[in-house]
């Protein structure tokens, strides 16, 4: 059963006490997410921000804690203080057409160091309509992304057995706006790495049930995916320590 919200905002009231067991995402934090959508304004957040608080925020500093403590257990070195780890529900609307100013969804990212911007992450996307998780190099520094493709073109048959270990987790890297041709320096780069060479991203995702996110075992589906991407990161890291 679902720890309620006047409990778990009682028991994480300090920050610097530990968090309740991850018991889910209960029915009030979709129908939060589902009542911001169409109720997108300043007023309506802030008299609802305690049922964001209480539904949303402190639920996934719970499962944050467990998948730090699970992930280190497991010698997975991806890791976050769960305070610092969730993304602000602000939206930053000053390039932006859409001027609504919240997300609609929580977000939150463990990296190898702790901090957002280190290259190499876990990330996990709570959202009423469609969950997810992803692992990987997200849109990283132009001299980062040189520095991966570089170890790429150097490793091909390294390149070769991390697809070969993501497929038998049918995990693939998401194809997301892909150069036209060969990035400069590398146009005679091995045919096996050409279409990877050609990606801004090196990303995978694997949806996570709805039926799924009221349960503990949550948990579980998020370290296991994060282990199966482990080859990913692990060549993704060692391109960049060379």
């Amino acid at each position: 059963m679902t720890r309620p919200p006047t409990a778990r905002r009682a028991a994480s009231s300090d920050e610097t006490f530990p968090p309740p067991p991850f018991e889910g995402f209960a029915a009030p934090a979709f129908a939060f997410f589902r009542d911001l959508a169409i109720n997108n304004e300043k007023s309506w957040f802030n008299a609802h921000k305690a049922d964001y608080e209480a539904n949303v925020r402190e639920p996934m500093l719970s499962l944050l804690a467990e998948v730090s403590a699970r992930l280190k257990s497991a010698r997975v070195p991806l890791t976050g203080d769960p305070q610092k780890a969730i993304f602000r529900i602000n939206r930053d609307v000053r390039f932006s057409a859409n001027k609504n100013p919240y997300k609609t969804h929580a977000g939150a990212v463990l990296t190898a160091d702790g901090r957002k911007g280190a290259p190499g992450l876990l990330y996990i996307h709570f959202d009423p309509v469609r969950s997810f998780t992803a692992a990987g190099f997200f849109r990283v520094e132009p001299p980062v992304l040189q520095k991966l493709r570089r170890g790429l073109a150097g490793d091909p048959a390294g390149w070769v057995k991390v697809e070969r270990a993501l497929a038998k987790s049918k995990l693939a890297l998401a194809v997301d706006e892909p150069l036209v041709r060969l990035p400069k320096g590398f146009e005679t780069a091995p045919v096996a790495v050409a279409e990877t060479l050609k990606l801004k991203s090196w990303i995978v995702r694997r949806d996570l049930p709805k039926s799924r996110l009221g349960e503990a075992r949550l948990v579980d589906d998020i370290v296991t995916f994060a282990v199966e991407a482990r080859p990913l990161l692990d060549f993704g890291w060692a391109a960049l320590a060379t």
